[in-house]
């Protein structure tokens, strides 16, 4: 079975952004046998498009945290806040960097805004990019960023990564935990809600905390989405999502994208990518259940997390798809996690 798979976030940005700049066109446009992605895996796999995050990295803190993941509990402390002159370069090189990919990539790819042009894409056989920023760092008080990244194609947007930011609080990488972690949003992240609902800008509930979960939805007028999150039920992370935080994402329309890391897939919390595909279609069928065959998708986390081995990379999809099969998910319902609810969904948010 190969569905074309509309996918809800990757960190391809980030693997080029650290690459030698003499050396990202070849990584992306040929492959280089390092992480998920790259165009021909992409066009191997069924990948039609999703959303490729722009993220600033913390600085070193001097730990393995690969291998703390993988010897549960664990409990890394947040990262300090980085301030807006850090991150804006960081974030416009990413920027950059997706813009030239697009350009490189001689109409196999392309920058999309609107539904309209993600359809087209796929009808088309071209990669549809959203442009998203994963912890709104490089964003000032005053919003005008914002305003600016949206002109450059920015339609999705998560207030903070796991580290605190002018907007609010995120959780920690904690096993276990619960995402009742801290203080809400604070006033600027409320306004800035708002202004992305005034600019139709989606708003990514993934590595939020509770409290700032909550704000969101008494605030935002938009479907609430997690684009890369699993069930708390199954795997006790403090970025994997509550049953009452699904009830809520339910109650809106909205969606949670399935995240693949290992460390939010496993019951044991472990990082290990030794697992069959048993963990994912556990998650799947939970979220299924609590928000509804119309409200879940794939949030692959490619080239951010270790992922199970069964699935190994973007060439993977159509194996974990027969397995869904397997699993008993017909045709219609396989069509509907691969792409069509995240469709159903930027539609409501996006207006076209």
């Amino acid at each position: 079975m190969n569905v074309p798979v509309f996918d809800g976030h990757n960190d391809l940005l980030l693997k080029l952004w650290r690459a030698k700049p003499e050396d990202r066109d070849r990584i992306w446009l040929e492959g280089d046998g390092q992480g998920h992605l790259d165009l021909p895996r992409m066009i191997k796999g069924g990948f039609a498009g999703g959303f490729f995050a722009i993220y600033i990295p913390s600085p070193s803190d001097g730990l393995d945290h690969d291998a703390l993941m993988d010897t549960p509990p664990y409990d890394f402390a947040l990262p300090e806040m980085i301030g807006v002159d850090a991150a804006q370069p960081v974030a416009m090189a990413m920027a950059g960097i997706l813009m030239r990919m697009e350009r490189v990539a001689a109409g196999r790819f392309k920058i999309v805004r609107s539904v309209a042009e993600i359809r087209e894409c796929m009808a088309q056989g071209v990669i549809a990019a959203i442009m998203h920023i994963e912890g709104a760092e490089a964003i000032g008080s005053d919003l005008d960023a914002l305003y600016a990244f949206h002109a450059m194609g920015l339609r999705s947007v998560g207030p903070v990564w796991s580290r605190p930011t002018l907007f609010g609080h995120g959780v920690p990488f904690r096993y276990p935990g619960t995402p009742d972690t801290g203080d809400g949003l604070t006033e600027t992240g409320k306004a800035f809600v708002k202004a992305c609902n005034e600019l139709k800008i989606m708003v990514d509930l993934s590595h939020l905390n509770e409290k700032g979960f909550d704000d969101v939805a008494a605030i935002s007028d938009a479907p609430l989405v997690a684009t890369h999150s699993n069930a708390h039920a199954l795997c006790a992370s403090t970025r994997n999502l509550t049953d009452r935080q699904l009830a809520v994402i339910r109650e809106t329309g909205g969606m949670v994208g399935l995240n693949y890391a290992t460390v939010f897939l496993r019951e044991d919390g472990r990082r290990s990518e030794d697992m069959t595909w048993e963990p994912m279609l556990r998650h799947l069928d939970h979220l299924i259940e609590k928000v509804g065959e119309d409200g879940v998708g794939l949030g692959s986390d490619f080239d951010g997390a270790q992922v199970p081995a069964p699935l190994g990379d973007v060439t993977g999809l159509p194996a974990f798809q027969q397995a869904m099969a397997e699993h008993q998910y017909g045709e219609d319902l396989i069509r509907k996690l691969s792409h069509g609810n995240w469709l159903r969904v930027l539609e409501r948010t996006w207006g076209a």
